[in-house]
């Protein structure tokens, strides 16, 4: 395995991000089945300042609970903002982070993805299956 190889190398650097006095919780749901992702970067302006979940918007569905349920569904993503259900203030990692360290903080801190930053610049996004794929390249 390759020791102290950084976390750029295998971050997501094209990144899909809301920004949340542009966006509402529709328009996440829509990017989530659209682009096939599960996390995505929350910014006001340049800055980040949450980080939103495919599971924070799937604790909002009744359509697991009830048969067509599918416009409850729809109201309650009307009725609360990308704010409301979004991580604040998420951990980051800086992008020259070994991968090692950055597994470590998956486990530790039980996080499933985590925003790359260069400086005060979001410039990516690594998740646990980011990491599996890297290891398993390594076998």
């Amino acid at each position: 395995m390759r020791k102290r190889e950084p976390v750029s190398t295998i971050m997501t650097a094209d990144l899909v991000t809301v920004h949340k006095g542009n966006h509402n919780l529709r328009d996440v749901k829509d990017i989530f089945r659209k682009k096939d992702i599960r996390h995505v970067p929350v910014m006001d302006g340049d800055k980040l300042v949450g980080i939103i979940s495919k599971n924070d918007i799937m604790r909002l569905s009744f359509g697991n609970l009830f048969d067509n349920q599918g416009e409850g569904d729809e109201a309650v993503l009307d009725m609360l903002t990308i704010d409301q259900v979004m991580s604040d203030n998420p951990k980051s990692v800086p992008v020259d982070m070994p991968i090692r360290l950055v597994a470590e903080t998956l486990v530790e801190e039980k996080f499933h993805a985590l925003p790359v930053m260069e400086d005060d610049k979001l410039v990516g996004i690594v998740t646990s299956t980011d990491v599996i794929e890297y290891m398993l390249e390594q076998y």
